[in-house]
């Protein structure tokens, strides 16, 4: 784990900053400059765009009553993707801009399934529960017990009142 922050922290921006010199030294530091300020004005116009969307895709699986794992994951990805593209840098950007294409999102979710597929496990009210990522997007079967537990308290029905000094 502390490799992977090392490289995450060290030697991700090292390499970075390495690329942005050549870049700048093949063609000039303004027009490095202004690639680098497009790249996150279009990645964060089209984070927003894909967020969006995959906000509605959510809102649209709960009113199906759909688990939404799928749309989670886009969410996630979006914000991942997002972060990326504020970083300055050639290969942020690129994996930026990837994870905002849906076929891109798809790669990764298949990568990232295909590694850790077996290394979860979910428990719904304090019960493990089996099945493949597959399953969760079909119609989620009522529980045994209510969403919402009726009161034990009393009712009080109040008006605010505001009162000029």
């Amino acid at each position: 784990m502390l490799i992977r922050l090392f490289a995450a922290f060290v030697i991700v921006p090292l390499v970075e900053l390495y690329l942005l010199l050549q870049l700048a030294e093949a063609t000039s530091l303004a027009t490095t400059l202004m690639i680098v300020v497009v790249t996150g004005i279009m990645g964060s116009m089209l984070a927003r765009r894909e967020g969006t969307v995959a906000w509605h895709r959510f809102k649209l699986a709960m009113a199906e009553g759909r688990m939404p794992s799928r749309e989670i994951q886009d969410g996630l990805m979006i914000v991942f993707a997002a972060a990326l593209l504020l970083t300055p840098g050639i290969l942020t950007d690129a994996l930026g801009f990837t994870l905002l294409l849906p076929a891109g999102r798809s790669v990764f979710r298949r990568l990232f399934l295909a590694k850790y597929a077996g290394s979860f496990q979910v428990h719904v009210n304090g019960q493990p529960v089996s099945g493949s990522p597959d399953e969760a997007d079909g119609p989620v079967a009522p529980g045994p017990e209510p969403l919402h537990r009726p009161s034990r308290g009393y009712t009080i029905d109040a008006t605010a009142v505001k009162h000029r000094t």
